[in-house]
């Protein structure tokens, strides 16, 4: 074992900077045996490790490597299994347990001693030792005193010094002179001996001759000490003079210390009194404003408000402690108070004649502005009044209660004026608007709409669908009618009720922004435009999925602006308080003009509420249009509503053909009068949401129609208005609309393909017949060829059928056909030639499947048609041109 441990020393630990204390030889227990070593080390560099290593031999050579190293300061635990019998088996806890089996249970017992050693002296750690004699846990020796670890090489190498460069020169120096030293040791040593004699003896001497300097030295110390204390008298007697001067400075600085404070007494004093004299003295110019200055003239109101700001810094002037006991003090807060109480009801009582005199003296009428529809402009009022603005300033911070009855009676009166002026105003707006269509209908003698889809509510009560005939004849008639006709009359009248109903928009809104602007100035009330007060609750109304929101409080700004927000909504509230009835009156009488208005009104009432809110989303025009735009996009979808039932009320003549139908050519002129007005509008989601209910109730009503019709067959009435709709979608390009145009067409398609297939089996029917019965024999499993077999369908029977459609015949059915085609179809639309044409390209078809059919079944038999393709051609052409 010894070998192996300066092997293992020399090989793997040296290398390393490690020291090999102690080892065991070992293998893992209950399995199959194969050794190793565990190995206790340190490292020789500071600070010390000490781990415990694994080390095997290797299988390739006969050398030994590192498998498995652990960090002794992690092993929590080492159990020796039994303490008092001799078992080989023993378990190391590190992160895991360990068993092993060693070769001996003395080799054990040493590498346990030593790990407990080792953890002793360099760790101290509370690892447990379980089932471990107590003979082997010794105690680590006192400090000072050796300490044997595995055989004492650890003290050993601690003891040992290695030489320094400069000694191992002068030891080989030494046995250079002594060249016998190496092989005499004793007479190296009796030299050595004999040198250290001489050395010794040298040193005797050196310190014997310094005896004498030290004799010297120590009288030197004694003449020092004796200087030191004459010094130390002379000291003593200036510090028992310099202690009378102490005492007499010490009274100087007390009787300075007291004038100092005297001083400082006086200026603070001087202090006070003139922060009273110069924050609590008010001029006598200043007075006599306050008590009998003009409120009515320019220089008098300038001399007033800067008496009122002055009494006010007197007022507010924050005194010290102290102060108010003073009788100074509160004569002149007495005197203040008084001029206060004065100049208040002085400027209350002025005021009050100012407000009633305009609530009276204002009467002016609307005989001035009627032809104009203008309201009057109160700027003049305004600006008169806002030269009190910091005197009303100065009264809302010093008398609140008169400040608001000031408050109270502006809106009192101002709401009689403005109630008055408003009513009138609207008044006139009526007039024109009725007016207008009353001199329109008059003269034209119209009564209602022009018969198509038009906004009038009763319009279309009475709608029937009737004959081209009629319809031209109508529309001959209102031509007729003089230059202008009932749907320029509808287009003039609506133009009229627009520029009328966007003229009283226009004259409101400066009105109202004017009159809360002043309100704000004059009674100091703080406006914010990006702020919304608190008064502006969350208001959602909702008309038919449309959602109409106000403006939400901002959490922030809450407690900033919320009472005085609260206070100018509340008076704007009471000064216009007719406003919002009156605007849904004339929306009223608009919408029982003519429902279409409400397209016109919706565009121009969403533009004004969009501009409001970006002047000041908190506004009270804001929330008042914003209330009767409610209304106006509720009277749109009654509108909108109005004409789907409508629609779905139209009935049909049964002695007529239908044509295109009414409601069809009404939703035309709706969509172009609404492209019209909603062009670049704000609300463009509303319109396109009408257009997808209106659409689809127009699709389903033509159907319904269609499938009602006795006179025109369903096909056509299909065919004819769905390209109606196509082409009108097609034309206006509404892009909500797109995925209808393209259904429209397909719908057109495909009755047209309907309609011809139809139409054609009549011209050769049983021609017709008899090849649908060879295509179902062919369908039975019958083979082609064998098909001229069967009786019902040998050659002599086709050649018979075949002899029944001569082109004279031929043509002769399709002149019928294109008679009665053209009977079907109306001249709106002009489709008569395309349906044609499709009627030809279906003949084509079906005759080149008969000859194809007669190729397949009857071959070799010489059967043809009695005309061809060209001679079809020369037909459909010739009867074309013929009508």
């Amino acid at each position: 074992m010894t070998a192996i441990k300066h092997a293992l020393q020399r090989d793997i630990f040296t290398p390393n900077d490690e020291r090999l204390l102690g080892i065991v030889n070992v293998c893992k227990a209950g399995k199959k045996k194969k050794n190793c070593f565990l190995c206790a080390t340190v490292t020789t560099e500071r600070p010390v490790q000490v781990k415990v290593v694994k080390v095997k031999k290797s299988d390739k050579g006969d050398f030994y490597k590192r498998q498995q190293t652990w960090e002794l300061r992690d092993l929590t635990e080492v159990d020796a299994k039994d303490a008092s019998k001799e078992n080989p088996e023993f378990d190391l806890h590190f992160e895991k347990v360990y068993r092993w089996l060693a070769s001996s249970t003395a080799e054990k017992n040493s590498f346990i001693s030593c790990i407990w050693k080792l953890n002793q002296r360099y760790l101290r750690k509370k690892v447990e030792f379980v089932n471990v004699s107590s003979q082997l846990l010794e105690e680590s020796v006192p400090s000072g005193e050796s300490q044997s670890v595995a055989g004492g090489d650890e003290d050993a190498l601690d003891d040992y010094q290695e030489l320094s460069t400069r000694e191992e020169q002068d030891i080989e120096g030494m046995m250079e002179m002594c060249e016998y030293a190496i092989s005499n040791a004793e007479a190296f040593a009796e030299q050595l001996s004999k040198e250290l004699q001489v050395l010794d003896g040298a040193n005797i001497q050196s310190i014997m001759a310094s005896e004498k300097q030290v004799n010297i030295l120590m009288q030197l110390l004694d003449e020092s000490l004796a200087e030191v204390d004459t010094i130390e008298g002379k000291l003593s007697s200036y510090e028992e003079m310099l202690q009378s001067v102490k005492e007499q400075m010490d009274q100087i600085s007390q009787s300075n210390r007291l004038i100092q404070i005297s001083n400082t007494n006086n200026g603070k004093l001087l202090d006070e009194i003139q922060f009273l004299v110069n924050y609590m003295d008010l001029s006598k110019g200043h007075i006599r404003a306050l008590q009998d200055g003009d409120l009515t003239s320019p220089k008098g109101i300038e001399a007033c408000i800067n008496a009122s700001e002055a009494l006010l810094q007197c007022m507010n002037v924050a005194l010290r402690p102290g102060h108010e006991k003073l009788m100074a003090v509160k004569q002149q807060q007495l005197l203040f108070a008084e001029l206060r109480d004065t100049f208040a009801r002085r400027l209350t009582n002025h005021l009050n004649n100012v407000f009633v005199h305009q609530g009276h003296d204002q009467s002016s009428t609307l005989s001035q502005h009627t032809a104009e529809l203008t309201l009057p402009k109160h700027s003049p009022l305004h600006r008169d009044l806002l030269r009190y603005a910091k005197l009303m300033e100065w009264l809302k911070n010093t008398h609140r209660e008169k400040y608001e009855g000031l408050s109270r009676t502006y809106v009192d009166y101002m709401s009689r004026l403005y109630e008055r002026e408003i009513k009138d105003f609207f008044e006139v707006a009526k007039i024109k608007m009725a007016g207008t269509t009353k001199e329109a209908k008059g003269k034209f003698g119209l009564h209602g709409s022009s018969g198509k889809l038009t906004g009038s509510t009763s319009s279309l009560n009475k709608l029937t669908v009737q004959g081209s005939n009629s319809r031209r004849s109508q529309s001959s008639s209102l031509l007729d009618m003089g230059n202008m006709s009932a749907s320029d009359l509808d287009v003039a009248d609506r133009t009229k009720f627009d520029k009328i109903f966007e003229q009283v928009l226009s004259e409101l809104e400066p009105l109202c922004l004017a009159e809360q602007d002043f309100i704000s100035k004059f009674f100091k009330l703080q406006q914010h435009p990006t702020v919304t007060p608190p008064l502006a609750q969350p208001e959602s109304e909702e008309a038919d999925g449309v959602m109409l929101s106000r403006v939400a409080p901002q959490a922030e700004h809450r407690h900033s602006f919320s009472s005085e927000k609260d206070t100018v909504r509340l008076m704007m509230n009471k000064i216009f308080q007719s406003i919002e009835t009156e605007l849904n009156s004339l929306i009223a009488l608009g919408d029982k003009i003519d429902s279409f208005n409400s397209l016109y009104m919706l565009v121009k009432m969403s533009h004004h509420v969009w501009t409001a809110e970006n002047v000041d989303p908190a506004s009270y025009l804001s929330t008042t249009l914003g209330n009767v735009l409610v209304t106006v996009k509720r009277n749109f979808d009654k509108c909108i509503s109005g004409q789907i039932r409508q629609m779905e009320e139209v009935k049909i003549s049964k002695k007529s053909k239908v044509g295109i139908l009414l409601f069809v050519t009404g939703f035309e002129e709706f969509a172009e009068l609404a492209e019209t007005i909603f062009r670049n509008a704000e609300r463009r989601g509303d319109l396109d949401k009408a257009y997808v209910k209106l659409i689809r109730a127009v699709f389903m009503n033509v159907e319904k129609v269609a499938s009602e019709s006795q006179k025109t067959p369903r096909d056509v009435v299909m065919m004819e208005n769905f390209h109606h709709i196509f082409s009108t979608l097609s034309r206006l390009k509404i892009s909500c609309l797109d995925a209808e145009r393209r259904e429209a067409k397909h719908k057109y398609t495909d009755h047209l393909q309907s309609y011809v297939i139809n139409s054609l089996g009549q011209p050769l029917e049983k021609l017709n017949h008899f090849f649908e019965g060879v295509e179902a024999r062919v369908a039975q499993g019958v083979r082609e060829e064998e098909v001229s077999y069967q009786l019902a369908f040998n050659k002599q029977e086709l050649r018979k059928v075949i002899k029944e459609y001569p082109g004279k015949e031929v043509k002769k059915g399709l002149d019928n056909l294109y008679k009665k085609v053209d009977k079907h179809l109306c001249e709106e639309e002009s489709l008569l030639q395309v349906v044609w044409h499709s009627m030809q390209d279906e003949f084509i078809r079906q005759y080149k499947h008969f000859e194809d059919l007669i190729g397949r079944c009857y071959p070799g038999s010489g059967i043809t048609m009695e005309f061809t393709i060209k001679d079809m051609l020369e037909y459909f052409s010739s009867i074309a041109q013929s009508h």
